[in-house]
């Protein structure tokens, strides 16, 4: 590992307010957690439904962290290499990750009230789906942080055009089959389904590549650009 890899892997949780930024995030699964685990019906305290909502309230964070490391990276000197940071942003997704699926684990196996008939469900499979989602949303972030120099307008549009193409795709019964090829949301649901098959995996990898690999390959190409523009 190279020291712009290393430095971009510290910068990544490298401040008091990221860290609180961590800290709140996770926190804010374990409360949603235990609300959930006390209002649904027993039939619904699964771990693969509690991962679907907890992972997926906590998904709207995790790409802050890869605007900010964006935000870093064109405050720097000089023009420094885009995939450190891009890669960088999957640590505090991991983090986030490994640690709402020991939130929803914990919260499920502590519940003093009835729980479904297999409550874990497809476990193994949730479990690694949660780790995805969060790298996803943290390459949303990364992405849109190239593109947009805002970093409020970059937040915005992490939870605004994923929402909006999904529920476009979904006012439309001919583009309704799009969803889970096209949109984070829709492979979420499946993946914390724990419910995957080929297909399911085909259509993860088809999101990954549009949303993770592409969308930071043209908002490198755009700050490079830029770069190049500024310094005639």
């Amino acid at each position: 590992m190279d020291e712009t890899t290393r430095d971009a892997l510290r910068r990544s949780l490298g401040t008091r307010a990221r860290r609180w930024l961590l800290v709140g995030t996770l926190l804010a699964g374990v409360l949603y957690a235990v609300a959930l685990v006390a209002a649904a019906a027993p039939a619904d305290r699964t771990f693969a439904a509690l991962s679907e909502t907890v992972q997926s309230l906590m998904s709207v964070v995790t790409p802050l962290f890869g605007i900010l490391l964006v935000r870093d990276l064109r405050r720097a000197p000089g023009s420094a290499p885009v995939l450190p940071s891009v890669l960088a942003v999957g640590l505090p997704a991991v983090v986030i990750g490994i640690v709402g699926v020991l939130i929803c684990a914990a919260t499920l196996a502590l519940s003093p009230a009835e729980v479904a008939d297999e409550p874990w469900r497809h476990a193994g499979t949730v479990a690694v789906g949660s780790v995805l989602v969060q790298v996803v949303a943290g390459l949303v972030g990364t992405g849109l942080g190239l593109l947009l120099r805002s970093t409020v307008v970059a937040f915005l549009a992490t939870i605004v055009l994923p929402l909006g193409l999904f529920g476009l795709l979904g006012a439309v019964d001919a583009l309704r089959p799009a969803q889970p090829w096209l949109t984070p949301l829709g492979s979420v649901r499946n993946l914390l389904s724990g419910d995957m098959t080929v297909l399911r995996w085909a259509q993860w990898l088809c999101v990954l590549l549009l949303w993770g690999v592409g969308l930071n390959a043209v908002g490198a190409a755009v700050l490079k650009r830029g770069s190049d523009l500024s310094g005639r």
